[in-house]
Parts: structure tokens; C-alpha cells; sequence
């Protein structure tokens, strides 16, 4: 029997091409208590169905497949109003394929050729709400926000509001609209609200760059 809301496991879901890769996973799953796999598929329109009908806390998902890719299929969640994390699980380390999944809204980049314990680390770490992207790509990816500015004069902190402020301190934490909610005591309609205007201020497209750009600025603390 369960005493508290965080022994629930996290239920997860992978759409992956990769048979082999799926079952890889799955595996992995099966020895941890609180992560709990729904569903697996290797088709995009079948993953889509499958997310609205189970509601998973969290999908893995492919950047590369047949058919729909990960970008288009990651549209489509957030266009069907799938509020959980969506996690891209790709080989890629292309700068565009980083900055491309997290502008359309991914919560997460890992590598597929990480450690398999890290994985499991980096996988637990997105359930509880925090963005988590494989080390590796941190500095690339604020490199690429440096070189892709469309305007030139870099954002500035000082247009803030105090509660964006404070917002933007916990994106850069990697929390969850959700978890930024609870611990700044608004609802997380408020959040959003807030997150939207100070994104347009910084002329940043993304809650990602805003917490990577927030790190690189020196203001997580």
C-alpha cells in the first residue's frame, strides 16, 4: 500500500524504432520501483494514441524514425494537450537537433549511448519535473543560443518583474511549471502567464534557453 503520493511510480512510455532499443529499456525499467513502463511502440501515430489514452507521466522519444520524426511527433503531443514530460532519446548530438526538439517543446535531450545506471538517474530526475539534458551537450547548447540571438542586444534581466525573476531562478533549477507552482505558492496557470511574458522580454523562444541562458547569466542562485 502506498503512504505517500511519491511512492507512486512514474509511468513512462517509448516511441522508438528500434525493437531491440525498446526492450533494452524495458528491461532497465523492470528492476526500478518507481519508474513503471505503460507502454512501447515503435510507430509515432500508434504512440500518439497510446499517450492520449494512457496519460503517461513521461514519454522517451526518438528524434529519427520512419514515417513521422521526433520533432513533428513532439508537435502533435503538445498540440493534443499531452501535459507530461516528453524526453528526446536520439544519437544525435547535432546542435540544430538539440535546439530544434527543445524549441518545439521537449523537456529533456538524453544520448542513447549514455551509461545505463545514468540513464536511469536522468529518467528519474525528468519524473520529479526537472529538464534534464546529457551532459555533454550543456556547453553546446548554450553556445548555440549565443550564435542564433536574432537580435542583437542580448537579453536583459533588469525588464523582469520580481516574480519573473524568481520564476526564471527556478527554470534555471530545471523545475516544472508545476513545481515552481507549489513552492512560489501560485497556481501553475500563473506560472505559464509568467513564463510567457518573460520569455517574449528575453527574446527567447523556449523555457529551455531561458534556463540555460539564466545559468550562463549567473542568476540560479
Amino acid at each position: 500500500m502506498n503512504h505517500s503520493a511519491s511512492e507512486t511510480p512514474a509511468t513512462l512510455m517509448i516511441i522508438d524504432d528500434h525493437p531491440l532499443l525498446r526492450r533494452g529499456v524495458a528491461q532497465l525499467l523492470e528492476l526500478e520501483d518507481d519508474l513503471k513502463l505503460l507502454a512501447e511502440t515503435g510507430d509515432p501515430e500508434e504512440g500518439l494514441r497510446l499517450a492520449a489514452e494512457l496519460d503517461p507521466d513521461m514519454i522517451l522519444l526518438d528524434l529519427n524514425m520512419p514515417g513521422m520524426n521526433g520533432i513533428e511527433t513532439l508537435k502533435r503531443l503538445r498540440e493534443a494537450d499531452f501535459a507530461g514530460r516528453v524526453v528526446m532519446f536520439t544519437v544525435s548530438d547535432h546542435e540544430e537537433d538539440v535546439v530544434a526538439a527543445l524549441r518545439a517543446g521537449a523537456d529533456g535531450y538524453l544520448l542513447k549511448d549514455m551509461d545505463p545506471d545514468e540513464m536511469v538517474r536522468q529518467i528519474r530526475q525528468a519524473g520529479l519535473g526537472r529538464m534534464v539534458i546529457s551532459e555533454s551537450l550543456t556547453a553546446l547548447l548554450a553556445e548555440a543560443l549565443r550564435n542564433q540571438r536574432s537580435k542583437p542586444a542580448a537579453p536583459d534581466v533588469h525588464s523582469l518583474t520580481q516574480r519573473e525573476r524568481e520564476i526564471l531562478r527556478e527554470l534555471a533549477g530545471g523545475l516544472s511549471n508545476k513545481l515552481i507552482a507549489r513552492k512560489l505558492d501560485i497556481t501553475e496557470g500563473t506560472v505559464k502567464v509568467h513564463v510567457k511574458h518573460l520569455l517574449k522580454k528575453l527574446n527567447l523562444r523556449s523555457r529551455v534557453e531561458a534556463a540555460v541562458w539564466a545559468v550562463q547569466a549567473g542568476i540560479d542562485g
